[in-house]
């Protein structure tokens, strides 16, 4: 029951974690019921939520609103919430069909460029072969799957823009430039990192397994490459560990498939926090503003969406840190902190990269965490802190 649990939460959650039934086994084969899983993960990129409201087709209704809200999606592309999520839709099924293509041209078998195509798109990176894309041990697969990864990083705003001729939007949205900023700056710092360490026989190949690894760390699609951790094994070092850990923090862009605390918030939080330092320097009887991208916001706007992403990051952090102490407790000693850390923060952000803990041997505590994390990280931090709180109210153990 752990175990099924487990892998439709990695789908729903789009996580890719090799599922505990590829780790029992090492002959493992895809099965109808592991091309459901993929059609499953593939569905949960776009949000099982945006589906509903498509299918209620309630135009106008702001119940729908509220739905697609919870996606963590306020972005319309359409002034009917239905019609925005029909083209969201349209935009999803022409990235999948284009990501097949590629994968086809670079030189991987039909059903292979299906599946991959399909988990791809949706960032979450359920893979055919429990050794993922570094089954394939092809170069060009690796850097075709990389602009894959990157699209379904981009918010589908943006992505219908561009459909409609508007390309300067790619490095005028203030997200989607620093998406690509964000992937560019922590390939280089990985591959400045292992090439220190000499992980790898030539620059080349070096740079290639960062760039892959980052990208699909901080896009959370979870596809692998390269073994990043052997469990009690080291394979990477602690640097270049925990700085994958901090692009699968920030992840990419809100309004796309990924999950982490998404780019927007994290600008909002450092540009806010300094701001609110610059405040308290300020002259009381001055006007400021809070400048994000080409939003003016007014001090009561700023006030509100820094507290939003502070709290939300607090909590965030807060359930990383809940879930690496259960897994402390309950796994061997032997195991590095920071592939601890790294696989609790690969749960929460619907990743899916592991570092060799995650085992079908794995105690049953670890595994229900791992799953809480997932959840927490899918529905994102607020919602559940609401749960929890209503939880509580009901058993009378918080007023």
């Amino acid at each position: 029951m752990t175990v099924t649990v487990h892998d439709r939460t990695i789908s729903i959650a789009t996580t890719y974690e090799p599922t505990l039934r590829q780790l029992c086994s090492d002959d493992w084969e895809p099965s109808f019921d592991e091309a459901h899983e993929r059609l499953i993960e593939w569905v949960g990129g776009v949000g099982v939520i945006v589906l509903t409201v498509a299918i209620l087709r309630r135009g106008g209704s702001s119940g729908s609103y509220t739905l697609y809200e919870s996606e963590a999606r306020s972005e319309k592309i359409h002034p009917s919430i239905v019609t925005t999520v029909q083209e969201i839709w349209k935009i999803f099924v022409g990235l999948t069909l284009a990501s097949i293509a590629l994968f086809l041209l670079a030189g991987m078998p039909l059903w292979d460029a299906i599946n991959h195509g399909m988990t791809g798109i949706a960032t979450g990176g359920f893979s055919v072969h429990a050794a993922s894309i570094g089954f394939y041990d092809s170069p060009l697969i690796e850097y075709a799957t990389v602009p894959i990864m990157i699209a379904g990083s981009i918010a589908f705003p943006i992505h219908y823009l561009i459909f409609k001729g508007e390309v300067r939007n790619l490095y005028t949205d203030l997200q989607t430039r620093w998406v690509f900023i964000w992937f560019a700056v922590g390939s280089l710092v990985l591959t400045g990192i292992l090439h220190a360490n000499g992980q790898y026989a030539t620059l080349e190949e070096t740079f290639r397994v960062a760039l892959f690894q980052f990208v699909s760390a901080t896009s959370n699609t979870g596809f692998g490459s390269a073994a990043i951790g052997g469990g009690t094994e080291q394979v990477w070092s602690a640097g270049a560990t925990l700085w994958a850990c901090l692009g699968m923090l920030t992840g990419a862009a809100a309004g796309s498939t990924v999950s982490g605390l998404k780019l927007i918030r994290v600008i909002t939080l450092i540009k806010g926090t300094i701001w609110q330092i610059q405040d308290v320097i300020r002259p009381q009887s001055a006007i400021s503003y809070l400048q994000i991208g080409e939003r003016r916001l007014s001090e009561d706007q700023a006030q509100r969406e820094h507290t939003e992403a502070t709290v939300v990051f607090i909590l965030w952090i807060t359930f990383l840190i809940i879930g690496v102490a259960v897994l402390l407790r309950v796994l061997s000693p032997a195991h590095p902190l920071e592939y601890v850390i790294f696989d609790v923060m690969s749960a929460q952000s619907n990743v899916g990269l592991n570092s060799g803990i995650i085992r079908a041997r794995m105690p049953d505590t670890a595994k229900a965490m791992l799953i809480l994390n997932m959840w927490v990280g899918r529905l994102e931090i607020i919602p559940m802190a609401v749960l929890i709180g209503s939880v509580l109210q009901r058993l009378s153990l918080y007023r």
